[in-house]
């Protein structure tokens, strides 16, 4: 038996929940594992629908920890058959004690913290312990080492994603009646906030609406920022241009990205936040969609440069424009989104996994 130990889990929703359940659904077709995760409204019924066993620790945040960590290492006294833990985060594992197998994920923003901080001495203690830990891309990698973790520990594995499923027809009715007869069209499906970069999207949008007059950009996703990229659209009279939407059921946010021509995302790196990988990018490769990332982050880990997108300087807005024109080009997006349709195949959880495995 494993344990996977995770701050994050359905059915609560995001990306390190999807990370997390692909894992840990994905793992338990080859071992046994036991799941340690932090409560989640409604989450008897799911927890009823799988496969694997879920204990769920509640309780007052600045408690919870302790509660959790005190359960998993009774747990661990209890049980000989364990042969290792996985966790999602360096904080999973500060307060286990156990010589089990130990694997940590890291992801990025979670271990940038400056060299010889407090929190970096607590990312140093727990990390360099640990027997193996999987970064997120090699950007991450790079910068684990960079702050002191060991990089002969440091094994690099993509997240994966789920084979998509065929979305309904009244899902893309839906989706090709908000989007009207505009074209091109360009969307970002991303929480509202600075790393993210739709400000440069929206100003780089202002030029190219000169050259592509039905432009139409869709903003899915809501967070700090939002008001002051709304006020932006407004103050470059983009109105028409862009829209906003919000608590958008799944399946038709995949058909408003498998509507669209290009997913753009020029992710930055702003004070410690960074963009470790970017699923995003995947799971619209996924749909035939090319996709526009920074160099500053993972992306590149997930997109071909110049084959299934492009990937630009987010800092430079000429760069951005530039990019956009590039793939608006003379439909170049219709090709290189069939090159990125071919690449997702690489991040499924069934090919993701036996990386895992090979670890363990």
């Amino acid at each position: 038996m494993y344990l996977i130990v995770t701050r994050t889990f359905p059915p609560d929703i995001g990306g390190m929940q999807n990370l997390m359940w692909g894992l840990t659904r994905s793992f338990s077709k080859h071992h046994m594992v036991k799941v340690f995760a932090d409560y989640a409204d409604n989450h008897k019924k799911f927890d009823e629908s799988v496969a694997f066993s879920i204990e769920r620790i509640g309780g007052a945040k600045v408690l919870r920890k302790f509660r959790k960590a005190y359960l998993i290492n009774e747990f661990l006294k209890n049980n000989k058959n364990i042969k290792g833990i996985i966790a999602d985060h360096w904080k999973s594992l500060e307060l286990i004690k156990s010589n089990k197998k130990k694997i940590c994920l890291i992801h990025g923003k979670e271990i940038n913290h400056d060299k010889g901080s407090l929190l970096n001495k607590r990312v140093l203690k727990v990390l360099n312990s640990t027997d193996k830990i999987i970064a997120n891309s090699k950007f991450t990698k790079n910068l684990a080492s960079e702050k002191g973790i060991n990089a002969d520990k440091i094994i690099v594995i993509n997240p994966g994603v789920d084979e998509i499923k065929p979305i309904d027809k009244k899902f893309l009715k839906k989706a090709e009646d908000i989007l009207g007869n505009k074209n091109p069209r360009l969307i970002t499906v991303s929480r509202f906030d600075k790393r993210k970069n739709h400000e440069k999207v929206i100003m780089a949008l202002r030029n190219l609406k000169q050259l592509y007059p039905g432009i139409i950009y869709t903003c899915i996703g809501y967070g700090d920022e939002e008001k002051n990229i709304k006020n932006l659209v407004s103050e470059l009279n983009l109105d028409n241009q862009v829209v906003f939407l919000k608590d958008v059921a799944q399946e038709l946010k995949n058909a408003l990205v498998s509507r669209s021509n290009v997913f753009v995302m020029p992710s930055i790196i702003h004070k410690k936040s960074v963009e470790g990988f970017g699923i995003a990018y995947v799971e619209a490769s996924q749909y035939g969609i090319p996709s526009i990332g920074g160099k500053d982050g993972g992306a590149s880990d997930a997109i071909i440069d110049k084959e299934t997108g492009v990937i630009c300087d987010g800092n430079n807005l000429d760069d951005i424009y530039s990019s956009l024109d590039l793939i608006l080009k003379n439909n170049s997006y219709l090709e290189l989104g069939k090159k990125a349709r071919e690449h997702s195949l690489n991040f499924h959880w069934d090919k993701i996994v036996k990386e895992y495995l090979k670890v363990l």
